[in-house]
């Protein structure tokens, strides 16, 4: 694709970033195909290569608009476009560009602002949690479009044999540290999450339990918060950023002193993470420590499939009785883990491998379930069609649970069905022997 880039973005580094990426693109469309938006809306400037003309268009002079802003909105950052794209288009890169250039540029409204300013703020706070636990409790009582986004508590409904209020800090296996632990050979890095804590607490200790049965012990870095994805995908780039670098700030004296790896639980924090490398490759004080980080993380799938002999280990620890018990489930892949992290099919083998029936629907299996982080509050209508979309195929397996690797995507999917939704590292814990 040819350019001719304004003055005001010719000679900056976000401008030569956005050209390199445009001359990537070659108009094919195959993005279309894949694209959940444009299936739905059938509008080209709500599918990638429409979205790129939009931004193509502000950084060669021409005035965005609120319909501008509205198309690029509209975007779930499913990032589905670039697996398919044969050109290798980052396309998320240059939508973030775009998106932030509208956002210098066009006024959102009053009430877009404290929507988009009580998600960021409310969602991160140390108060959310409290909140949640409100909403809970008098969850019969709310509207049915507030009771569709608290979650019921999921302690009661899968057994877990920890209490969901337990505190990380009681278990064993979980340390809060700050900057300094004796060396161990086996210990991991978790991040506990902003969201995940009070939407879906049996992830954090249902993964502790199950890598402490694989011989691994689990860190919670003190002071490490949320991963910045909410913000950046707000377009609010220098809270995201600073978000990071605090994160940084907690990871970086204990990556020195041993720990192995940075494990994800939440694809959508994993995915994020990854990027900071990326994110932060202007800044002189954190490039590098965002590039070590980045390279240190890795999903808890991608972990545990790659560790053959400790995955030996966790297979006796298992009960054959429990795992038939659960009988088929079905497994929807989040977007962050097969499109942001290219990791495709770890899930379900690692889940095979331990013996379990897990399965993904042959139906569209790649297409988005419409929760997007943040996008299902500001979008309801586009990722409610594309939750009962995805639920359908999901249905038709008849599975007894429905598995995820994501807490926006398994609380979005849980919303619309009575069939159970969990984390599969939840199932795995579900099914040790015995409890710590």
């Amino acid at each position: 694709m040819q350019t001719n880039l304004a003055n005001e973005f010719k000679h900056t580094q976000k401008g030569k970033e956005a050209e390199s990426i445009l001359r990537k693109c070659v108009h094919c469309g195959f993005c279309t195909a894949t694209c959940p938006t444009y299936q739905i809306l059938g509008d080209e400037l709500d599918g990638p290569r429409g979205r790129i003309y939009l931004i193509k268009q502000m950084l060669e002079g021409e005035q965005p608009t609120q319909k501008t802003q509205l198309h690029l909105d509209r975007c779930l950052t499913c990032r589905n476009c670039e697996t398919t794209c044969p050109s290798g288009v980052q396309y998320s890169q240059l939508l973030d560009i775009g998106r932030e250039i509208v956002e210098s540029k066009v006024p959102r409204s009053w009430t877009q602002k404290i929507i988009r300013n009580s998600l960021r703020y409310g969602l991160t706070s140390p108060l959310f949690g409290a909140a949640m636990r409100v909403g809970q409790f008098v969850r019969p009582l709310l509207p049915s479009v507030i009771k569709s986004k608290v979650p019921v508590n999921k302690s009661a409904r899968l057994k877990t044999r920890i209490p969901s209020a337990k505190l990380l800090s009681d278990l064993p296996s979980n340390k809060q540290v700050s900057g300094g632990f004796t060396y161990a050979k086996n210990r991991v890095l978790l991040l506990a999450g902003c969201v995940q804590p009070a939407m879906a607490p049996n992830v954090n200790l249902a993964t502790a339990r199950t890598l402490d049965a694989m011989g691994y012990e689990v860190l919670y870095g003190e002071g490490a918060g949320c991963c910045g994805a909410l913000a950046h995908h707000l377009s609010a780039q220098t809270a995201a950023l600073d978000q990071m670098r605090k994160n940084i700030d907690v990871w970086w004296p204990l990556l020195n002193q041993g720990v192995q790896a940075l494990v994800m639980t939440a694809s959508g924090c994993g995915a994020s993470v990854k990027e900071y490398g990326h994110l932060l490759a202007n800044d002189p004080l954190y490039a590098a420590k965002a590039q070590r980080v980045a390279k240190a993380t890795v999903d808890l799938s991608e972990w545990i499939a790659s560790k053959g002999e400790e995955l030996e280990i966790l297979k006796g620890k298992l009960d054959a009785t429990k795992i038939r018990q659960q009988g088929l489930q079905a497994y929807h892949p989040p977007c962050t883990l097969q499109h942001g992290q290219k990791l495709k099919g770890g899930v379900e083998t690692v889940m095979a491998d331990l013996g379990f029936d897990v399965r993904v629907s042959a139906c569209e299996p790649h297409l988005c379930c419409g929760s997007a982080g943040a996008y299902s509050v500001l979008n309801p209508g586009i990722s409610n069609t594309l939750k009962d979309r995805k639920l359908g195929h999901l249905k038709k397996l008849n599975p007894k649970a429905i598995l995820s690797a994501n807490v926006g995507c398994i609380a979005h999917l849980q919303s619309g069905t009575d069939i159970p939704v969990h984390h599969w590292i939840e199932v795995i814990d579900l099914c040790l022997k015995d409890p710590l």
